[in-house]
């Protein structure tokens, strides 16, 4: 059928105005792409260039702070210090031998060290950065950073390291960071990425390494754009890591370092407790060694000189080393019978000098024996004859249940390296341990600490502030975490009669103030600050039959290695009791006479909150009580923040 003109001239308006409105979508999108075409070319040209030459992105972890450390009064003890370091990787690097040659015409960097380089470049992955140099100046840091740009794969940065500012006192509290090693990897199971980290920090010894996953803090990290020749052309975002935990610890510093002062020359330890709350307010093993030389890289000359000393500075003897606790353990002893009732407060044993059993004598210290004692005067003579007889009565198990009790033969929970359990004996123990039946001459050398009995100076610190307390209190050495104070831990009583108790501590009032006590030369003059204390001498060689019979050779004729350790244990004040110390000295000789007097300087210190005055020390020691303050190099004694009064 034709159609109508009308029609035919509808039919051709429709199909305009299709065109016309595909013209007007085509143009628009012609307009689009044209003005996107611009942009590109004009407004964005040198970004598409860089991504076009064959830019990427790469992602880079940022090491967090490390959290600081502070003593109990708010003085920085471990810190971190601004350290300026090169890294390089060998993906981006291309021709890694000819960029360290160029690397080296700007920062010195000898052929041992470029070697060293080239060996882990070779053993990392090619995406893992590693570190080239550490520790710049700021020039040496600033003529890298100008030359990044012919450097490819070089990156400066700068980052944080660990520093000690008293590393001396609390090198063997804190112990020291350093490096992470391929030791370290594989003993964890699922690496935090930060440990890839080049030359990365984690905690090796101490607190530093047992509150590591406290101290480290989480990376952060860094968006940055490469371009194919390995060069960094911009940082495009960043997110900055959490820093580690700020820990507050409950150590003096001005006391820490009094007692290393005091024990100065002697391979020795101290610890000192509050007998109310357990806080550890000092804990020292000398001679100490400087953290900050293993955070630096220590010489091989260095660390030989450390291992080589025959006083042991590098080890811990304050938790680590194990010692027969001598008559300190008489008070253990003494605790045990008087509980098991197979004596009371006023029965005597007699002491001749010797205790004989089995057809063996057992000897007293004193020669012509102590006559008839009770407890508290065995204690205070330090008998070792009445302690003989009493433990064939009670028997090791019992003796060994209190020690434990008493806070001996124990792990204590405190982030130190190493701490040492000990040993509180039964017949158990000795035929677990060596498949052997318990002999009576076992009981007897073990009733006045000698024979299998081994314990720290940390437990004999525990063990002094149970005894002035009456609790159980548990040593604690982290006072607050980020600002929030950890709360002690319960302190449940120790289940003894009071009546025991005092049984035995007048007995260590006695030695310090009695007629006949062992340490009398060592008691503290001013009544407020009374002294309860007791001493112990522990033997490291057997005296022989025949050597008994010629004479026994004094400490002073001897070498050194074979003298007797001298130990003392105390508390103060006697009538409310707050501190507790112990202390050893290793082949020191007699308690009485060397570990005595240095334990009374360092409670008095304690009590005196700094250098305590004279007039707490009999008249007659009071010109050599200042000689000796006078000589020692001090921290500001009285001022918490204070430096060093002497070099």
């Amino acid at each position: 059928m034709k159609k109508s003109q009308k029609d035919v001239q509808a039919s051709r308006s429709a199909i305009t105005r299709r065109g016309l409105m595909l013209g007007v979508a085509q143009a628009a999108v012609i307009s689009v792409i044209g003005l996107r075409m611009r942009k590109m070319q004009l407004e964005h040209a040198d970004d598409y260039r860089l991504l076009a030459d064959g830019n990427s992105i790469k992602i880079r972890l940022i090491p967090p702070a490390r959290g600081l450390i502070y003593d109990r009064n708010g003085v920085l003890i471990a810190g971190n210090e601004q350290n300026y370091r090169v890294t390089i990787t060998r993906e981006d690097a291309g021709d890694v031998e000819k960029v360290l040659t160029d690397l080296r015409r700007l920062i010195p960097l000898s052929d041992a060290q470029a070697e060293d380089v080239l060996t882990e470049i070779r053993r990392q992955p090619p995406h893992a950065p590693v570190q080239v140099a550490d520790r710049l100046s700021w020039e040496e840091f600033s003529r890298v950073a100008v030359n990044t740009p012919a450097l490819p794969g070089v990156s400066p940065d700068a980052g944080l390291s660990r520093i000690y500012p008293r590393g001396y006192d609390f090198a063997h509290v804190l112990g020291y960071v350093g490096a992470v090693s391929d030791y370290d990897l594989k003993k964890i199971e699922d690496p935090d990425p930060l440990l890839r980290i080049p030359k990365f920090q984690i905690g090796k010894t101490g607190v530093e390494a047992k509150l590591e996953d406290d101290l480290r803090g989480k990376a952060g990290q860094r968006r940055i754009e490469v371009n194919a020749m390995g060069r960094e052309m911009r940082e495009i975002d960043r997110r900055e890591g959490e820093p580690g935990v700020t820990l507050q610890l409950t150590v003096d510093y001005r006391l820490q370092n009094f007692v290393h002062e005091r024990l100065k020359g002697e391979s020795a330890a101290a610890v000192v407790m509050d007998v109310t709350n357990g806080d550890i307010l000092a804990i020292a093993s000398d001679p100490s060694f400087d953290p900050n030389v293993f955070v630096r890289g220590i010489s091989s000359a260095e660390y030989k000189a450390l291992m080589e000393n025959d006083h042991r500075p590098l080890a811990d003897k304050s938790v680590q080393g194990l010692y027969p606790p001598g008559s300190t353990f008489k008070v253990v002893t003494a605790l045990a019978a008087l509980d098991a009732g197979v004596v009371g407060a006023d029965d005597t044993v007699y002491c001749p000098g010797y205790y004989e059993m089995g057809g063996r004598k057992f000897h007293c210290w004193k020669h012509s024996g102590h006559g008839r004692v009770n407890v508290s005067q065995a204690l205070e003579q330090s008998c070792d004859v009445y302690f003989y007889e009493v433990a064939q009565r009670v028997g090791i198990d019992k003796i060994g249940e209190m020690a434990k009790r008493m806070g001996v033969g124990v792990r204590h929970d405190l982030p130190m390296s190493a701490v040492a359990e000990g040993v509180a004996p039964s017949k158990a123990w000795k035929k677990e341990r060596y498949d052997k039946e318990w002999r009576i001459g076992d009981t007897i050398n073990a009733s006045i600490g000698q024979g299998y009995v081994l314990a720290s100076p940390l437990h004999l610190a525990v063990m002094t502030a149970r005894l002035a307390s009456g609790r159980a209190v548990e040593p604690r050495l982290v006072r607050s975490r980020n600002g929030v104070e950890v709360p002690p831990a319960p302190a449940p009583a120790l289940g003894l009669r009071e009546s025991w108790l005092d049984n035995v501590r007048r007995g260590m009032i006695m030695v310090m103030n009695g007629n006949r006590g062992t340490a009398a030369k060592s008691r503290i003059a001013l009544a407020e600050w009374k002294m309860a204390g007791k001493t112990g001498t522990s033997q490291v060689r057997n005296i022989s039959t025949a050597e008994r019979a010629r004479g026994v050779l004094r400490n002073e004729q001897l070498p050194w290695n074979r003298r007797d350790h001298a130990l003392f244990v105390c508390y103060a004040p006697a009538d409310n009791p707050k501190y507790a110390v112990s202390l050893i000295v290793e082949h020191g000789g007699g308690g009485s006479t060397a570990a005595a007097p240095m334990a009374r300087d360092i409670l008095l210190f304690a009590l005196a909150g700094g250098l305590p005055p004279l007039e707490a020390y009999p008249s007659g020691q009071r010109d050599e009580v200042q000689s000796r303050f006078d000589s020692m190099k001090l921290v500001d004694p009285n001022a918490p923040g204070g430096t060093r009064t002497r070099a």
